[in-house]
Parts: C-alpha cells; structure tokens; sequence
C-alpha cells in the first residue's frame, strides 16, 4: 500500500514546468524580433514601400507583445499572438507582393 501513497504523492510530470516554458517562450519572441529586424532590412534595401514597413513593424511589435505576455507568465497567450501575428505579417506581404 505504501507504494500506491507515493504515486499518489509525487506524480511523474511530463513537459516543461510553466518557468521553463517562460523562458523558451522569451526566447522564441526575442529570436523572431531578431529575424524580423533582419528581414526588415534586406526588404528594405530592394523594395521602398510603406505597406512592406507596416508590416514588419507590425510583426516586431507583436513580437515585442508576445515577450511581455510570456514575462508575465501568459505564455499561452504569447504563443498565440506570436504565432498568428507574424503569420499574418508574412501572408500580407506576400500577397501586396503578389499583385505587383
């Protein structure tokens, strides 16, 4: 019996504690800001458009927003808005580059 109390007591966890979690999520936001930036720039040097500037802005501070959430312990949140807001970024300037 003793060994069903400690299963019971100290189950085995799987995946990341929510601290771990924070901290991948922190930084996967500060690495895509990073990789935003950079794109930015190469854009930037070939193309001078105001849409394509939005955009990326738009992506770095999602990016931004995603680091804060994740600090504040809402990484599901961050994930979300990191995921979508960078997706989107990239869709949209795909398709205005599509319709030069």
């Amino acid at each position: 019996m003793s060994e069903v109390s400690e299963a019971r007591t100290s189950p085995e966890r799987q995946g990341l504690t929510p601290r771990q979690a924070r901290h991948v999520r922190i930084a996967l936001s500060a690495g895509i800001m990073i990789a935003v930036g950079a794109v930015l720039v190469l854009r930037l040097g070939s193309t001078h458009s105001v849409l394509t500037l939005g955009f990326y802005g738009m992506a770095l501070i999602l990016s931004g927003s995603a680091l804060v959430l994740s600090r504040a312990g809402r990484t599901r949140w961050a994930t979300l808005v990191l995921g979508v807001g960078v997706a989107v970024a990239i869709v949209a300037e795909w398709a205005v580059a599509a319709m030069r």
